[in-house]
């Protein structure tokens, strides 16, 4: 047994899950009737697409995340959006009460989440704000994980909400530290915004390193909930049979497979490398705003800032249209907004509010 499958759960190690009437038909035929399905299609479904259950695992698509990721289709599991994964990894991984979880606050909060749904231990190791932005203490991680019976380590990079990233050399020492004891989660949401190496590369040394990736943020297709985790074939085997039958719905496939041909891909990258260029236009101009008191690089899709007033500012960008991501709630954020970058337009609004919102708030003090 190989050493992905040692973090298992013991009682998950020979699941062979739901026998949906997809998986389960091996055989060509011309008349499918054992999936109770209508032979009709619905009067609003003329194209008959939603007739028939899905394919659990579209091949077409599997290939195609494939190709965009650098992997095999064997190491790649598509779900509902990267929470789908996250909740699966937290649920064969951990025996409710004994396997810990470490994440790394202020950060994405599924993980939190779903740790707490199994009863599975968190445990976690802040991040540390020094002169240049936040980091990720992976020192504090290993040592964290090795005292504390840790099972999964998400670590989030690009971070959300800090931005920040992690050296592969980073991640790849704490893979080493911790293998055989827990699985190595890299969430690279916002990978596509970031020219640092994803963790992918690092995987064929590295039996425990597992990588999100998803379709939402670079490609738009948020509401389509298409997600991917990638890990080591043997684990990604296990986990499809941990899934729901049927987690892809057909219009979402075929809107992900439209969105990933080559022509609509070019048109991604170039709205990607645009969003980076506002991101830097951003990053410059914020600061000069009156009560911003600190920008954080980013190598995501957003910016984090410190301002004097935020819920002044929060309000004020509201009451002219303009809707930011309140973060005062997560420690070490108490006078915080996460902004997402949005077109040139857009964010010339933005500039725009926040001078006039900081100047009237200065105007009362």
């Amino acid at each position: 047994m190989s050493d992905v499958l040692d973090l298992l759960r013991p009682d998950l190690r020979g699941f062979a899950g739901y026998s949906s009437a997809r998986r389960s038909a091996t055989m060509p035929a011309s008349v499918w009737l054992n999936a109770n399905e209508n032979p009709w299609p619905n009067p609003a479904d003329p194209d008959a697409h939603c007739r028939r259950y899905p394919e659990p695992q579209p091949e077409a698509l599997q290939n195609a995340l494939a190709d965009l990721y650098g992997v095999s289709s064997g190491q790649l599991l598509i779900g509902r959006g990267s929470d789908e994964a996250i909740d699966l990894l937290v649920r064969a991984l951990c025996r409710p009460g004994v396997d810990a979880v470490i994440n790394t606050p202020p950060v994405f909060g599924m993980y939190a989440v779903c740790a707490r749904l199994q009863n599975a231990p968190l445990i976690e190791v802040p991040l540390r704000e020094g002169d240049s932005g936040f980091v990720t203490d992976m020192a504090a991680i290993t040592k964290a994980a090795l005292h504390n019976n840790a099972r999964l380590v998400f670590v989030c990079a690009p971070a959300n909400p800090t931005g920040q990233g992690i050296a592969p050399d980073e991640i790849s020492a704490l893979a080493r530290a911790l293998r055989g004891q827990a699985l190595v989660v890299v969430d690279e949401a916002y990978g596509e915004f970031s020219a640092q190496a994803s963790a992918t590369t690092l995987m064929a040394e590295h039996r425990n390193i597992a990588v999100l990736r998803t379709l939402s943020k670079a490609h738009a297709l948020a509401a389509a909930r298409i997600g991917s985790l990638i890990a080591d074939p043997a684990l990604i085997a296990v986990l499809r049979n941990c899934q729901a039958p049927y987690p892809l719905p057909t219009p979402c496939v075929e809107l992900a497979l439209a969105a990933l041909a080559p022509e609509a891909l070019a048109i991604t990258r170039a709205r990607v490398a645009l969003v980076i260029s506002e991101r830097e236009r951003l990053l410059a101009a914020l600061p000069e705003c009156p009560g911003v008191r600190r920008v954080y690089p980013s190598q995501g899709n957003y910016l984090l800032l410190r301002v004097a007033d935020a819920e002044a500012a929060f309000a004020r960008l509201l009451a002219v249209g303009i809707m930011v991501r309140d973060m005062r709630a997560l420690p070490q954020l108490g006078d915080a907004l996460r902004i997402s970058i949005g077109s040139p337009e857009q964010d010339d609004l933005l500039l725009t509010a926040l001078g006039a919102a900081s100047s009237a708030t200065g105007a009362s003090a």
